[in-house]
């Protein structure tokens, strides 16, 4: 039986929108706690012959944040800042009787300088280092909507357009070809409605050919619910806060260990949806009864300030903070090599017990979001790479990328998708509730305004140059992000910031479109110097509209 990991990457834009705590810190950390620590374990893989076939994905938005010569800079100046916290460290550990923590100082020194010099021999390109695990065929990398924007939820279908359209252009130019899979936002999705196409046919106009999806999407196991209260970026759900959410009497009744042909009736082209596995996915989403709860890993929310040093362990279960004990990497270490084993085996026993139903074709799906491994549960990544030397031991489970999966079992059944997405309660409650619903009246008349004046707009040389500042700006508006971020309650005011934002500049940029004005131009230089993403941008407005 085939087992697909999914992992999806992800961040808004922040590059010159501050540093601490949402600014590029924010890129910072993930770049130092995630995806340098998966590069180098990738690397680790490879050079041991290890198959590790994983699908990830980067959003437009992230990727080119990570592309980008302000980025590097700004990682740089995150290593000094860290390297001097524990250079600091010693004296203020010494000062208050916490001798026991020296040791961790210098294993964090350890890290970093490892980290660092990791980045240097990558040349400040971790876009590229992924995309060379790709063109060796270590990995896939799929891609995604533009900005993150909420699908389902935008109202206009040359707004969803633009969003995966410029997700392919931008997926081509950074990993030099066309993406196959797409990572919907949310995995949000919405069927036909009247004459407005479902979500599957945008996507097969834009060229993908199969997309992921929850598993009560497809009417094979319940939604997870919401991961928890943690801040900006967190996992999206735990398994084991939902247990007792799932109606009385409610059974799935499709297996989730298929790949589904998704299309309405007559339709030219078809996508594939993979659907999460629910048991697999249960034991690495909670952070109650999965593994990155476990007493030995590393405690995320002690810090040590100022320098911003994680020393502690999770050390138990309700512990509170001011009892955690003294992380110790070793014994870390050791538990990961354990879960590793116990989710191989976890795999092994799923594909037996399918493989005893003749399912034998069949495919283990198991999604997350990127920055699970490492960021919040710092071991994450090791564990990744212990599972995949596990299943070297595992014969009747072979990782392969969804791709991979696809060529050798191609959708054959057809299944029409129920609407919502992977958030709290499986619908559209985290991005449209009492708290966000004044986000969308807004977005919607500026959805309107921006392509009733996009087409003129596009056929004079001298406008267009607003007219792409606009559109990113727009997209920027709609990312998915600011109304999650607002229905968690973490920073509300900082995402409604932004969200107005970018709305309010878009507006302006729309308005001079309208009137003719000179002053669109120089607005337009003015703001890309802040938002310079997207530099094609314009040919993704001119596909949509045809032209």
């Amino acid at each position: 039986m085939d087992f697909v990991l999914a992992l999806h990457s992800h961040l808004p834009y922040v590059l010159h929108h501050g540093r601490w705590p949402h600014g590029s810190d924010w890129l910072c950390e993930a770049a130092l706690d995630t995806y340098l620590p998966l590069v180098e374990q990738l690397q680790q893989l490879a050079d041991q012959d290890v198959p590790s076939p994983v699908t990830i994905g980067f959003t437009p938005v992230l990727a080119n944040q990570l592309a980008s010569a302000a980025f590097a800079q700004e990682l740089e100046a995150f290593f000094d800042q860290r390297e001097t916290a524990c250079q600091e460290a010693p004296a203020s550990l010494a000062a208050t009787g916490d001798t026991a923590l020296l040791p961790l100082v210098s294993f964090w020194q350890a890290r970093f300088r490892r980290l660092r010099d990791l980045f240097h021999s990558l040349d400040h390109d971790l876009v590229t280092a992924f995309r060379r695990f790709q063109d060796a065929g270590r990995l896939e990398i799929i891609g995604s909507a533009a900005t993150h924007g909420y699908l389902p939820l935008l109202a206009c279908d040359e707004s969803i357009r633009l969003q995966l359209v410029v997700g392919r252009n931008e997926h081509r130019r950074l990993f030099g070809r066309d993406p196959v899979g797409c990572w919907l936002p949310e995995c949000a999705y919405r069927p036909r409605k009247g004459r407005r196409p479902g979500i599957e046919e945008q996507l097969a106009a834009a060229g993908f050919r199969y997309f992921f999806t929850d598993a009560h999407l497809a009417q094979a196991g319940d939604p997870l619910g919401s991961y928890g209260e943690v801040p900006l970026g967190a996992e999206r759900f735990d398994a084991a806060r939902a247990e007792g959410q799932a109606a009385p009497g409610k059974r799935s009744v499709r297996t989730p260990y298929q790949a589904y042909r998704v299309s309405p009736p007559r339709a030219k082209q078809s996508v594939a949806a993979l659907v999460r596995d629910p048991r697999s996915s249960m034991q690495v989403w909670s952070r109650h009864h999965g593994y990155p709860g476990d007493e030995w890993y590393l405690e995320f929310h002690k810090i040590r300030w100022p320098g911003g040093l994680k020393l502690w362990r999770v050390t138990g279960p309700d512990v509170d903070l001011g009892a955690k004990r003294a992380y110790e990497p070793a014994a870390a270490l050791g538990r990961v090599g354990e879960h590793g084993r116990h989710f191989a085996h976890l795999l092994a026993g799923i594909a037996a017990e399918q493989g005893g139903r003749g399912a034998g074709t069949g495919v283990i799906v198991a999604p997350f979001d990127t920055e699970l491994f490492g960021h919040w549960w710092f071991e994450g990544v090791d564990f990744l790479a212990a599972t995949y030397r596990e299943l070297r031991h595992h014969p009747g489970v072979r990782p392969v990328t969804a791709s991979q999966h696809l060529t050798s079992h191609p959708a054959g059944v057809a299944l029409r998708l129920a609407e919502g997405s992977w958030g709290v309660n499986g619908d559209h409650t985290m991005w449209l509730n009492d708290r966000t619903a004044w986000t969308w009246p807004r977005l919607h008349a500026l959805e309107g305004a921006f392509w009733k004046a996009a087409p003129a707009a596009l056929a004079a040389a001298g406008a267009r140059p607003a007219l792409a500042q606009a559109a990113r700006e727009l997209l920027l508006a709609q990312a998915s992000d600011w109304q999650f971020m607002i229905s968690t309650g973490a920073v509300p005011d900082y995402a409604e910031r932004r969200f107005k934002l970018h709305c309010d500049d878009a507006e302006r940029l729309v308005a001079a479109l309208e009137s003719g004005s000179s002053d669109g131009v120089r607005l337009a230089a003015e703001l890309e110097q802040r938002d310079a993403l997207f530099p094609n941008v314009l040919e993704a407005v001119a596909e949509v509209l045809g032209a």
